[in-house]
């Protein structure tokens, strides 16, 4: 079956219509071999740089250069993903990926290539993932299949993280980090084969253009595609806080490293449990009718840590915000349908340069915060701002799809 055909599927076909396409079941095995090995990568590196140093500063440094390059690369090199076949992108990123990691292991490697290289990962990440989802619109089409591809992308991310890190703590007791990061480097390199066999080659989307920003300011011009973004970007960065105060809020419970592990997980949880209900058991038009509500609710239950919370009600609370997170296949829907087809790539390029971007300045407002107001304040105020930013992103966004049904119904659109 084409993938044209794949695209007019059932509005309920559900996961099981999407995984049936083996071009994007090449797309899902490089995604789930990538991811590890992203995350795997860290852990071995952050590893290897504390036993370098031997400083905690400069071990906690690895992580945040996952979020800082971001935004540079998702700018500077967005038009790359419209620019050039997609085919040819992602391999090349896999590629790159897995020198970086293997020039990571070489003998001499000092703390300042170390980093370097790790910028250079980050720097890639969000041409690759936003080339990637581009690409899912090539392979299932605009519609319903699309979104659901999408959503098990974000699906396996998810559980990535949790699964990840349990396996890169256990690799790292039976082998050394170099080593981890050697295994990364055929992780990589798999993850390359697969979508180079696996994928079929389709031209560039864009023309080749000297300046490689034209695309995202014309993206972001256009008021309901900024405001789509927003709500993409706005909600995370509010999200994101309990996770950055988990380890001092669970010492506050007195909830030990079991806690911490649990708090941690919930928000992953609650987030992959409302992706798999509404992708399973909603339709488009369902989606849709809920993901401005969702949008003003996902952040509510954080005002519960006002009540001093024990560590079962934390928990609870953390799951619902999670679960919450589904008015992203809703945005999905719109968001696809904004973008004009030959900028697709930047415009997925910079939503997730965006998002990652924005996490890491949420986390680090988080710790500012919580050092002046204290942990449970924190996660209260960004529950109560986030509310009232999201509740104003939605009245907009209502604002935008009102006064783009005039426009195609006047130009008979």
């Amino acid at each position: 079956m084409s993938a044209s055909s794949e695209a007019t599927a059932p509005a309920h076909a559900g996961y099981g219509r999407v995984l049936a396409v083996p071009e994007f079941r090449a797309v899902f095995a490089a995604h789930i071999l990538s991811m590890l090995g992203v995350i795997i990568s860290e852990i071995a590196l952050s590893v290897l740089v504390y036993d370098l140093t031997r400083s905690p500063l400069m071990s906690a440094l690895t992580f945040a250069l996952g979020f800082l390059p971001y935004a540079v690369g998702g700018t500077l090199l967005a038009s790359v993903a419209d620019r050039l076949p997609a085919r040819r992108v992602l391999v090349t990123c896999d590629l790159v990926c897995a020198g970086c990691v293997a020039l990571m292991v070489a003998p001499g490697a000092d703390i300042g290539v170390l980093l370097a290289l790790r910028c250079g990962l980050a720097l890639v990440a969000p041409v690759f993932a936003g080339t990637r989802m581009a690409t899912l619109a090539d392979v299932l089409g605009d519609g319903e299949p699309f979104v659901l591809g999408r959503s098990l992308l974000r699906i396996v991310a998810q559980s990535a993280l949790l699964v990840g890190y349990g396996l890169g703590g256990l690799l790292l007791t039976v082998v050394s980090p170099r080593h981890a990061l050697l295994i990364t480097v055929g992780t990589f390199l798999a993850s390359a084969a697969l979508l180079r066999l696996g994928t079929r080659r389709r031209p560039a989307r864009a023309r080749q253009t000297r300046d490689p920003l034209p695309g995202a300011r014309h993206l972001l011009a256009d008021r309901r595609i900024r405001v789509l973004l927003l709500l993409f970007w706005v909600p995370a960065m509010f999200s994101v806080v309990p996770e950055a105060l988990a380890a001092p809020y669970a010492d506050t419970l007195g909830a030990g490293s079991t806690g911490l592990g649990l708090l941690m997980c919930a928000l992953p949880v609650g987030t992959v449990a409302g992706e798999l209900y509404a992708g399973a058991r909603l339709g488009p038009a369902a989606r849709e009718r809920i993901a401005l509500p969702l949008v003003c609710l996902t952040l509510l239950p954080y005002l519960g840590y006002g009540l001093r919370p024990g560590l079962g009600l934390s928990l609870l609370f953390l799951l619902l915000s999670g679960a919450g997170s589904a008015y992203t296949l809703g945005l999905d829907q719109w968001f696809v349908r904004a973008v004009p087809e030959e900028l697709r790539g930047r415009a997925m390029t910079l939503l997730s340069a965006g998002l990652m971007t924005i996490q890491g300045v949420g986390m680090a407002l988080a710790g500012v915060a919580a050092q002046v107001m204290g942990v449970r304040a924190t996660v209260v105020g960004a529950g109560a701002l986030g509310v009232l930013c999201c509740g104003g992103l939605a009245l907009a966004c209502r604002a935008t799809e009102s006064r783009d049904r005039a426009e195609r119904d006047m130009t008979g659109g």
